[in-house]
């Protein structure tokens, strides 16, 4: 019976076309060097051989003790090649071959068409193109290539240095007061940051102190009759006074280190919603739509009117170098005064812009370019526009979604950031001069009612009809400039030599 198996399955195996070899390990690595294959055959595939080359068997088995010599076929064979075709452009290959046996002859409109039609669709010139390509460093892309698929090995890579990284703007404020019964009025301006690091608060019928670099609190003023308001608060540029437009018609200034009432000027006929200082000129807009500038040295006080509004007048703003007054009314008119009088005696603008439809409120200075103005229209308008005063001519209008409250121009950046009401309720900081949105600043519940900013141009503070003021710090400085910037304004000397009487 076992013999019988074994003739079975001799005859088996003589009927195949494989050799039958049992060679040692050893034995095939060497023949591998001297006949070049690299190594055993994979398994399930059949090694290589010439057809006509007879089966030699080995005249004695081997691994028996007894054997010296050992007989092994005279050629290993050699393994059987697959190409790998990562490398090679076989489409290109059958285009270029197919392209060999067209008869037709092309014109050179028709080549120079074919080669601008390759190089859009596959980035090289097909006539130069390689089917067969050597593995090894790859070839350099045309000059202006671009890769839309973003090739790593075919892209220059940015050096570190020379990457650009965007500085980080905080999305949560940097600190929330509270602002209990603030009043929740588009036209007023109920904040204002001075140069010495206070921020004034009017709050219904008082105005309210917090020190920023010590937290403290300190209640300035309160207006006795209960149905009178605070309806607009403006530091002077040193920081030393407060003016204080109430809704009696009232413009009082106040010396905050002696916490004291200095005067009490009554020249309008309706509330005070807004006010700006230049030098010792004090300018007052009122319900009225009437504009009177007080000179707070002399007592006769009312040293002229600006009559250029016929509704009133919410945004009010001198310019950094005192040249022109911007004043924004709810008749959405925008006027530029200038600082002196004409020949006849009486102001009149130099400039009035009609372009938007809504009230303006929000009026801004850039502070490196002494001519550009900024402004934001309400509800109906929503647009922010930028303007040179000198020329007349709107540099830039974008469409803001939503009411503009406020503007304010970073002194740190070439940016600047509004305020806005419906629907958002939010901050929005804006690149200069191409106007793109960098980020929203979100978190108030109610519109925003004004927007002021911190001596060193870091932090933003909003007031909102939430009751909350949270400040934003929004601009933060490099440490380096931070010192740079900071040599150079103490080297500035006060302009206001004159005390007020």
């Amino acid at each position: 019976m076992a013999q019988f198996m074994f003739e079975t399955d001799l005859h088996g195996l003589l009927k195949m076309d494989t050799p039958v070899r049992n060679v040692p390990p050893a034995r095939w690595q060497h023949k591998a060097k001297d006949g070049g294959a690299l190594g055993p055959s994979p398994a399930g595939v059949t090694p290589m051989r010439p057809a006509n080359r007879p089966i030699k068997t080995p005249s004695k088995t081997p691994g028996k003790s007894g054997s010296k010599i050992q007989s092994t076929p005279t050629k290993a064979g050699g393994d059987r090649f697959i190409p790998t075709r990562s490398t090679m452009q076989m489409e290109m290959a059958n285009f270029l071959l197919t392209k060999e046996n067209d008869p037709a002859e092309k014109s050179p409109t028709k080549k120079e068409q074919q080669k601008a039609w390759a190089m859009n669709l596959n980035g090289f010139d097909i006539d130069e193109a390689k089917v067969l390509r050597l593995s090894g460093m790859p070839q350099n892309a045309p000059e202006g290539y671009q890769n839309n698929l973003r090739v790593l090995y075919s892209q220059k890579t940015t050096p570190g240095s020379s990457r650009k990284k965007g500085r980080y703007i905080p999305s949560m404020p940097d600190r929330i007061l509270d602002a209990p019964e603030i009043r929740n009025d588009y036209y007023l301006n109920l904040i204002d940051w001075s140069s010495q690091n206070f921020l004034a608060v009017a709050l219904d019928n008082s105005v309210y102190l917090w020190n920023h670099a010590s937290g403290a609190i300190i209640q300035l003023l309160q207006i006795e009759h209960p149905d009178d308001y605070v309806s607009s608060v403006s530091w002077i540029k040193e920081g030393n006074y407060l003016a204080v437009g109430t809704s009696n018609a009232e413009v009082q200034v106040w010396d905050i280190q002696q916490q004291k009432r200095l005067r009490n000027m009554t020249s309008h006929s309706s509330r005070v919603g807004s006010l700006s200082w230049n030098s010792y000129i004090l300018s007052s807009g009122a319900r009225s739509g009437h504009i009177h500038h007080h000179d707070v040295r002399v007592a006769e006080h009312h040293v002229a009117t600006l009559a250029g509004h016929t509704q009133e007048v919410c945004g009010l703003k001198w310019s950094l170098d005192g040249r022109y007054l911007a004043s924004g009314g709810n008749d959405n008119l925008v006027n530029v005064w200038p600082c002196a009088q004409g020949d006849s005696g009486d102001f009149a603008p130099v400039q009035t812009f009609t372009q938007h439809h809504g009230a303006v409120k929000a009026v801004s200075w850039c502070p490196w370019q002494s001519n550009i103005l900024a402004t934001g229209g309400g509800t109906s308008d929503r647009q922010i526009r930028i303007w040179n005063v000198s020329s007349g001519a709107c540099l830039n209008a974008i469409d803001a979604h939503s009411q503009v409250c406020s503007i304010l121009w970073s002194t740190n950046y070439k940016e600047l950031i509004s305020g806005h009401g419906f629907a958002q309720n939010q901050l929005v900081i804006w690149k200069y001069p191409t106007m793109a949105k960098v980020t929203e600043l979100r978190g108030h519940t109610a519109r925003v009612l004004n927007l002021t900013m911190s001596p060193d141009g870091a932090t933003v503070a909003s007031a909102a009809a939430d009751e909350t003021l949270r400040l934003w710090r929004c601009f933060e400085m490099d440490p380096i400039k931070k010192k740079e910037k900071e040599k150079a304004n103490s080297a500035k000397s006060s302009i206001i030599h004159q005390s007020i009487r």
